[in-house]
């Protein structure tokens, strides 16, 4: 299969490099000393799965030069989607499918704005991956799954291109699960990403600390409800017993744990705060459904960080 990666960060460095050296075709767009990196000693991975290097490695900084792929692995974050949207269409041929990875719902309608609704694989990326400099990625673990499907998955059988790409990545060493519903999929890490930064942020604790001050867990449910009741709304069929199911899993990840969202408000580096709670805001309000809580993390953050919102 011939496949770029949009972002040869943690998740595009790590799926993509498996299927480079599992003998794909693969282009990895990348910029700056990581391109130059890749470019003369390949892509280094090292993983609790088993280091591997490809190398050479093809590598760009133009997705304009690299032409129509059987798929394209969008792997950067939702921040950085409109610079690259503009590039998206110089890849996509009839048969093309482009699989979105983003935190968030709203990608894959962005990415179908450009290059149609029928183009487009929404995805579910889980793991714990990142840049460990220049033409390094280090994967330190999470289930290391790709999961996607047709934004319209027919019922039965896969389509003949997730069924290829499903057994493509399955056979590079990664995982690739088959999703019952991706919307539902989508959502149900939404409703744990979104309250779990945005509470994290506002209030600079760890999930440690928001389970187990009772104020807090009850702050953290509170906001899954809230996200629970717009994702029902809009037609999702999430699990009936979403909200305890995701606190169960909030119990079992270390208490240390904090959200890239944090990291970067924190930091001062640019953030995905308006693909989390800002879209949870603007889709309730499409919808007609009350979001008290994430409208006031919104404005916390805001107005603490007031270049954290894209205008």
């Amino acid at each position: 299969m011939r496949i770029a990666v949009l972002g040869t960060g943690g998740i595009g460095g790590y799926f993509g490099g498996r299927l480079a050296a599992s003998g794909h075709d693969v282009t990895f767009v990348a910029r700056g000393p990581h391109l130059q990196a890749i470019r003369e000693r390949g892509l280094q991975v090292a993983s609790v799965a088993g280091d591997f290097t490809v190398n050479p490695a093809s590598a760009t900084d133009d997705p304009a030069t690299v032409g129509e792929v059987d798929v394209v692995l969008l792997a950067v974050k939702t921040w950085q989607l409109p610079p690259v949207l503009e590039k998206l269409p110089s890849l996509v041929g009839p048969a093309t499918a482009v699989v979105t990875t983003q935190n968030g719902v709203e990608a894959p309608g962005q990415v179908a704005a450009v290059v149609g609704r029928g183009a487009v694989l929404p995805g579910i990326a889980k793991i714990f991956a990142v840049i460990d400099g220049p033409g390094r990625i280090t994967h330190a673990g999470g289930p290391a799954s790709l999961a996607f499907d047709e934004w319209e998955a027919p019922p039965g059988a896969p389509s003949q291109r997730v069924s290829r790409l499903r057994e493509a990545v399955t056979a590079s060493g990664a995982v690739s699960p088959v999703p019952d519903d991706i919307w539902a999929e989508l959502w149900s890490k939404m409703l744990f990403v979104v309250p779990f930064g945005g509470l994290g942020a506002a209030l600079a604790a760890t999930l440690g600390e928001l389970r187990t001050k009772p104020a807090r867990r009850q702050l953290l449910r509170d906001a899954m409800r809230e996200v629970e009741a717009l994702a029902r709304a809009r037609g999702i069929r999430l699990p009936e017993k979403v909200v305890d199911g995701t606190m169960a899993f909030v119990d079992d990840q270390p208490a240390d744990a904090t959200t890239s969202l944090q990291r970067d408000l924190l930091e001062g580096r640019p953030s995905e705060l308006d693909a989390w709670t800002g879209a949870v805001v603007r889709l309730a309000a499409e919808s007609g459904v009350e979001v008290p809580l994430h409208r006031l993390l919104l404005e916390v953050l805001t107005s603490r960080h007031p270049d954290a919102l894209p205008g």
